[in-house]
């Protein structure tokens, strides 16, 4: 009776972890989703009443700008290096070691944003005439942008707090509200745009909308950390030996998330180089391709680091493997539905969406474009999370880091070879096609260095998925006319469209992925759980 006893005490908990780690998987994607969505309205307002000019242009270069930084050190590169010490020193010394290690982080965090707010208040004309030059001739324009980056670079002090008080919540197992202080941003720029009237025009509005989102943000974190008991409070920075292994893991880590960073200041600095409207084409295009990658790429990545760094903090690879597997697999079947629907209706999708107001059918067609080229790489960038994870969990962000590296280095010349000839679209070809050069090296390593190990589940969710897809690619190939002319009566024709097509191509995907599942022989639970032994 006793091995069996053990054997139950052993396995449960197994089960227990692989169904909460899908249950935070579609938690943090719900609220992604959330924020995805009020998103949308958030870009629909933007659209209306900034439309695809040159204001748009200087406020979107003012909010890139800081979101370049939180990227280099926020999100990006902070999450590799701290989300695993935190979760190895939580699993090897207890709570109270963990804080602590995570109140020395944080003073020394917010230290070295403070110096760099300061140096960025003081260096914005620089800073915008490195990275936008083409706006230099637009001395008006010009003028805007540098005022609008001066209100906006605050944000990035404040979500750079968030990062790491989002980071020591989901080592504890908690998402939700990191997951949603995004949706703050959205609400607050939508708020701040209700009061245009209020300001001068309608980019300082939004400009001041994103600098209040920074604060809201900080505050919901704070409050979400301290009810949870685990906030980390102010300590003097110590050079222990966590410290040093956490310093020795951010440099690569910053150094990768630059390089990716340096692609899309090159899309900033080419844009600014090309015919008013250029830069505003990329960015609502980008909004719309962002959504798989925010809901489904980002949310799988955020729930599968922590859970991978815990099993091999445990010295169980097989259930890091398997988690592993289940989360590319849920990845790759979410987010076909989006490469289909962005490569062939992708003007139907930016009419439907944005084609009001200040946004012309001139800018939704540039916008198509970029969507349409965006969506050819789609699939490696939902996925790059995930395969990031095989080395970042081991705290190896350093062959991460080489690899985004050459990435960008062959998307950066890519780059300067296809917008001339191509425009706004040849920088986000460009982009895509970086993105599977950085994904399939990251697989092709981590496979021969024992890091990643596909399974057969995986394999058979794609295929099952493939045949999905060709259902709604017909979908989406013929019933669009039809679906154009069954609304062109209604008072809103263009929309009516669209929603009528994605409802009968979602339910059109979702039968025939089902089907195909249970064809290749995929219970749909297969994806949710798995052996007691993985």
């Amino acid at each position: 009776m006793k091995p069996v006893s053990r054997r139950k005490t052993r396995h449960a908990p197994s089960r227990t972890r692989r169904s909460d780690m899908i249950k935070n998987l579609l938690s943090v994607a719900g609220f992604t989703l959330l924020s995805r969505v009020s998103g949308f309205f958030r870009d629909v307002v933007l659209g209306a009443v900034l439309g695809a000019g040159a204001l748009a242009d200087a406020f979107y270069i003012a909010l890139r700008l800081p979101n370049h930084f939180r990227a280099i050190f926020g999100e990006g590169a902070f999450n590799a290096a701290f989300v695993p010490s935190y979760a190895r020193m939580l699993e090897k010394h207890g709570a109270p070691d963990a804080r602590g290690f995570g109140g020395q982080i944080l003073t020394l965090l917010l230290i070295s944003q403070l110096v760099l707010l300061g140096t960025a208040w003081i260096f914005t004309e620089e800073l915008v005439r490195l990275l936008a030059p083409g706006l230099t001739d637009h001395s008006a324009q010009f003028a805007s942008a540098i005022t609008m980056t001066r209100i906006t670079f605050p944000y990035l002090t404040c979500i750079t707090l968030v990062t790491l008080l989002s980071g020591v919540l989901n080592a504890h197992g908690r998402f939700a509200a990191a997951a949603f202080a995004p949706v703050l941003l959205n609400l607050a720029i939508i708020g701040f745009l209700a009061l245009t009237f209020l300001f001068p025009d309608a980019g300082l509005a939004a400009s001041f909308g994103v600098f209040a989102a920074g604060l809201l943000e900080l505050a919901l974190l704070i409050i979400a950390a301290r009810r949870a008991g685990v906030f980390t409070p102010w300590r003097k920075p110590a050079w222990s030996a966590d410290v040093k292994q956490f310093f020795t893991a951010l440099g690569p880590a910053v150094i990768g998330s630059a390089g990716v960073q340096i692609a899309m200041f090159a899309d900033t600095i080419i844009g600014s180089l090309l015919p008013a409207g250029g830069i505003s084409s990329i960015y609502y295009a980008d909004r719309l391709y962002q959504l798989p990658i925010g809901v489904i790429g980002i949310a799988a990545g955020t729930v599968l680091l922590p859970e991978m760094s815990r099993r091999l903090s445990s010295g169980d690879q097989g259930a890091a493997f398997h988690a592993q597997n289940r989360t590319m697999a849920l990845t790759i079947a979410l987010s076909a539905p989006f490469f289909v629907a962005f490569t062939l209706i992708p003007e139907l999708i930016m009419r439907g969406v944005f084609l009001r107001g200040a946004f012309t059918e001139d800018a939704a067609r540039a916008s198509a474009h970029v969507l349409a080229a965006y969506a050819t790489g789609l699939f490696a960038i939902v996925l790059i999370r995930s395969a990031v994870a095989s080395f970042q969990a081991r705290g190896d962000t350093k062959t991460p880091m080489f690899i985004s590296l050459a990435a960008v280095a062959f998307n950066i010349v890519l780059k300067l070879f296809l917008y001339g000839p191509l425009g706004a679209a040849g920088l986000a070809l460009a982009t895509a096609a970086g993105a599977w050069v950085n994904f399939g090296l990251l697989v092709v390593l981590a496979l021969r260095c024992g890091a990643m190990k596909f399974d057969a589940m995986l394999g058979k969710t794609v295929l099952a998925s493939l045949m999905a897809c060709l259902a709604l690619a017909g979908v989406a190939i013929f019933a669009q006319g039809p679906a154009t002319e069954m609304t062109a009566q209604l008072p809103f024709a263009k929309e009516a469209a669209l929603c009528l097509l994605g409802m009968v191509g979602a339910l059109t995907y979702a039968l025939v992925l089902l089907v195909g599942l249970r064809l290749v022989g995929v219970p749909l639970k297969g994806l949710r759980s798995a052996p007691a032994k993985a």
